[in-house]
């Protein structure tokens, strides 16, 4: 049986990018067993020695951490490194680099990413924009997106246009019945950022019929017949086809992987633009 490792990870700010960076990490590992405990706005020696004591008692820990402020970095490293556990910074060298690279000095300021800056602002913004466009419920202002996801039911518009407004983008979905339902002054627009989503028809399958269970509701239509499904995907290419709209399979690819791909879109055409 493999052995399972203590995993901390340690943060001076919230955790997310640490937690993001460990996700892409054991990704690569097919046999890696671990228990994860995370710790965050660790900010104070006592707190980092508290941890480590607690590490110490496991088998085979593991520490990942960023922590921005050289001081306690220094202290973290090197106590770990007395007690024997395997310790990794995952900003400290970046940042190092960066700074050399850019001849400025980092201002090693914990949470310095969730500062109520312009950039914020503008991620709000377009939360809350995405929200009132969200499966074509209002048109209203819907020209002011900056990406418009159009698809048939269950094509993942909704979380990926979430995701594209967690990074600043407006973002509108529209749920595609028929060209007739896509709102005024979309088809034929060379400024708007138009992206087609498709997936294949026995996954959609699969998608509808699980979401009618959860709903515990059974009854045969339309929306969970086969043969329907594989009639309104085609219909959905034609429509992006004539409209010379980009279009993304969602088939095999997670939410991360669909907005970055619409993101590429995105830049290339407002470059061309």
């Amino acid at each position: 049986m493999k052995n399972t490792h203590q995993v901390y990870l340690i943060s001076d700010s919230t955790g997310e990018t640490l937690d993001r960076i460990f996700m892409a990490l054991k990704a690569q590992f097919n046999n890696f067993n671990y228990d994860l405990s995370q710790f965050s706005f660790t900010r104070t020696e006592n707190q980092i020695s508290t941890i480590l004591n607690s590490a110490k008692k496991q088998e085979s820990p593991i520490i990942l951490y960023t922590v921005v402020n050289n001081k306690l970095a220094k202290f973290l490293a090197e106590e770990a490194n007395k007690k024997n556990i395997p310790c990794f910074g995952v900003l400290g060298d970046l940042i190092l680099n960066f700074s050399k690279i850019l001849n400025e000095k980092a201002t090693h300021q914990p949470s310095a990413q969730h500062v109520l800056d312009e950039d914020y602002y503008k991620r709000i913004e377009a939360i809350q924009f995405t929200m009132n466009h969200d499966d074509g419920n209002n048109t209203e202002n819907i020209l002011d997106s900056d990406i418009i996801l159009i698809g048939v039911s269950r094509t993942s518009k909704t979380p990926t246009s979430i995701y594209l407004a967690n990074k600043g983008f407006k973002t509108s979905n529209i749920p595609l019945v028929n060209e007739m339902n896509i709102p005024n002054g979309i088809i034929g627009s060379k400024e708007l950022c138009v992206i087609g989503l498709t997936t294949e028809a026995e996954r959609l399958f699969d998608i509808r019929r699980n979401r009618l269970n959860s709903l515990k509701e059974n009854e045969t239509s339309d929306y969970t017949n086969l043969e329907k499904i594989r009639s309104e995907v085609e219909r959905s290419k034609s429509i992006f086809k004539k409209n010379n709209w980009p279009v993304i399979d969602v088939t095999r690819k997670s939410v991360e992987e669909t907005a970055a791909s619409i993101i590429k879109i995105f830049e290339i055409k407002n470059k061309n633009d």
